[in-house]
């Protein structure tokens, strides 16, 4: 039985499907007849219309290339592509693109942040010998590059100084990434109702901390 179904039902298939085509066929060139007979001119200029009804027809039905007589395939398929190009255009014009607008006064902190703490952006690398400490390597690189490297020392009282302010603010103040961008002595999250940024120097004005304040 369902050897004899099968070749049966397909036939049915076949028999509407060459019907449907059938009279898509015979759509296409009714409508090419009465786009002639509406435009007197050697010439043929389409409405948006006209080129709306091709490019609906030829994404039913592709096979509408094969019986055109009034205008070159090429010309049905650049339509369509200006279709799907305006398309998208709308439809990405309809919803915010990219990452959410960053509020003026939150940029130029940022540009002030930026400026006023050195060694910003610089990228960190690894332990250059791997028989050393990695962890004490790191600390003492940091030291130079985020504070020596930047200031004179003009003797050992100085330089002591400079290291216990540096060292304050390495563990009160400085974001660890090991830490979750967190201190040493961690720090509660200030929300924006609780004032405006206000910048406290550390290490002679060499770093700075931002908190809020009302």
């Amino acid at each position: 039985m369902r050897t004899i179904a099968l070749p049966l039902l397909s036939t049915l298939l076949g028999l509407f499907q060459s019907r449907a085509l059938l009279h898509l066929e015979i759509l296409a060139l009714r409508q090419q007849l009465a786009m002639v007979n509406q435009v007197p001119r050697k010439r043929l200029r389409f409405h948006w219309g006209q080129r709306l009804f091709w490019v609906w027809l030829y994404r039913l039905w592709p096979g509408c290339l094969q019986v055109l007589q009034v205008f070159k395939p090429d010309t049905l398929v650049r339509w369509h592509r200006k279709g799907f190009r305006l398309y998208w255009t709308w439809k990405s014009r309809c919803r915010m693109r990219g990452r959410p607008p960053i509020a003026p006064e939150v940029r130029e902190l940022i540009r002030t942040m930026s400026r006023d703490n050195i060694g910003w952006g610089e990228v960190l690398i690894a332990p250059r010998s791997a028989w050393q400490n990695p962890y004490v390597e790191r600390l003492i690189r940091s030291i130079r590059r985020e504070c020596l490297d930047h200031v004179i020392v003009f003797n050992e009282l100085h330089l002591k100084r400079l290291l216990r302010d540096y060292f304050s603010y390495y563990h009160t103040a400085r974001t660890h990434l090991a830490l979750d961008k967190q201190c040493p002595e961690p720090r509660s999250v200030e929300l924006p109702g609780q004032g405006t940024v206000i910048a406290f120097p550390h290490v002679g004005g060499l770093h700075h901390e931002y908190r809020r304040a009302a």
